[in-house]
Formats: structure tokens, C-alpha cells, sequence
């Protein structure tokens, strides 16, 4: 059964299909051809709330990466379009609580 991965942040990005890549702090245990649920959102869920599925991705590919290795490129294909680097760093620390030298679980992913 595929788990859950939450795409709180990047919901609109997910439903219309510009995001092919995310960066995790964990996932390690993630392999190329893994099933996924993307999620709207999958912790803090107030009583009654569910979890709302947006789509399912299979992932493509995983490596471990530096935060602040991120490419153009990348960022594009995390949905931030023309993002300047820097920005899209701090964001994506602020929001994980960690450092530009943390390493990270870089996953590519497909719609499925």
C-alpha cells in the first residue's frame, strides 16, 4: 500500500504537474519505481479532518544531496519556476528547520 507524502507547501505545484523533484529530510528507504500518495497535507490533522489525496507519483530516482548544491534547473523542477537560488534555499530552510550544508533526499518523481 503506497504511503502518504505530503506536499503541503507545493499543493498547487503538484496539482497542475510543474513539480517532478522534492528534497526531504528523510524518505531514505524510498527506491525508483515506489508508489506514492501525494497529499495535501499528512500530519496535524484536526479531529474529523482527513487526509485528501491529490494524485499518486512514482518515483524515478533519489540521491542524497547538500541544500545548497540546488541547481536552476531544480528549482524549476520543484515548481518555484525562476526562483532566485538564494531564496529558494532560505525558503526551503526556514520551512525544514535545518542548514544550506544539510543533506537532503533529493526524489524525482512521475504522475501517475
Amino acid at each position: 500500500m503506497p504511503r502518504n507524502m505530503s506536499f503541503m507547501l507545493t499543493t498547487e505545484q503538484i496539482r497542475n504537474r510543474t513539480k517532478t523533484v522534492t528534497r526531504r529530510l528523510g524518505w531514505w528507504f524510498l527506491k525508483p519505481g515506489d508508489i506514492v500518495n501525494a497529499v495535501e497535507k499528512g500530519m496535524g490533522l484536526k479531529k474529523g479532518e482527513k487526509v485528501k489525496r491529490i494524485c499518486q507519483i512514482r518515483v524515478v530516482s533519489t540521491r542524497k544531496e547538500c541544500v545548497a548544491y540546488i541547481s536552476m534547473s531544480d528549482i524549476i523542477k520543484e515548481g518555484f519556476g525562476n526562483v532566485p537560488l538564494e531564496d529558494f534555499i532560505n525558503l526551503f530552510c526556514e520551512h525544514n528547520d535545518c542548514n544550506p550544508y544539510t543533506i537532503v533526499n533529493r526524489i524525482e518523481f512521475e504522475y501517475i
